[in-house]
């Protein structure tokens, strides 16, 4: 009697250890498979551009144009080196020049850069940059502003004078940048020690407010 409940403890006590055998195996988890990420694929960077450039004549027999620049109304004001601003207009040179200004075109002086000022629509202003002759006797150059008066410009104001000049290397680009100041190209006036010189207004950019 006493060997058959000691049996039959036994076999509690195994049954026992094999159902937590089996609890800890469940409670211990199976490993992960590995998981390789799928590698990206690279870009192709490579971009072909295809663009067709057309060449078109907008105006014939301007004398020497220097620079140029759009009006919000479609006009396109050009500047003429021997000191005549012309207008092209739907297509068409205006018979009649838009101003004429009294330079000194010599070498590669004369009348150069132009620009319209940000509120050109509400003010009128348009800027030219240009050579001429001094009292004193040497060449120089200037900024001048006009007012637009629809078929031609009128009210002349100097804003920046005593820049030197020369036949050759006068400068003369002149355009407006995202902040409201216009730019002037300076030139060295075949002088290359002015763009050193920070008491000379020569060979250097200029910003005027």
């Amino acid at each position: 009697m006493v060997r058959i409940k000691l049996i039959a403890a036994c076999t509690v006590l195994l049954s026992l250890l094999i159902a937590l055998q089996g609890c800890a195996d469940a409670a211990t988890p199976s490993p992960l498979p590995t998981v390789r990420p799928t590698p990206t694929p690279t870009p192709n960077t490579t971009i072909e551009v295809v663009a067709e450039v057309v060449a078109e004549v907008v105006a014939k027999e301007l004398k020497v144009p220097w620079a140029l620049a759009f009006a919000p109304d479609g006009r396109l004001f050009v500047t003429e080196r021997e000191g005549t601003i012309r207008v092209i207009k739907d297509g068409q040179v205006q018979p009649s020049p838009y101003a004429e200004v009294e330079v000194a075109q010599e070498g590669e002086g004369g009348l150069l850069g132009l620009a319209l000022d940000p509120d050109f629509e509400s003010n009128g202003y348009l800027y030219v940059y240009h050579t001429y002759r001094s009292p004193r006797g040497p060449l120089l150059n200037k900024v001048v502003r006009l007012e637009d008066r629809g078929e031609n410009a009128e009210n002349p104001a100097v804003i920046l004078d005593d820049i030197p000049g020369s036949r050759f290397h006068n400068g003369g680009r002149i355009k407006f940048g995202p902040d409201g100041k216009l730019y002037i190209a300076t030139g060295d006036a075949a002088s290359n020690t002015l763009a050193q010189d920070l008491t000379s207004l020569g060979g250097e950019d200029i910003a005027h407010q």
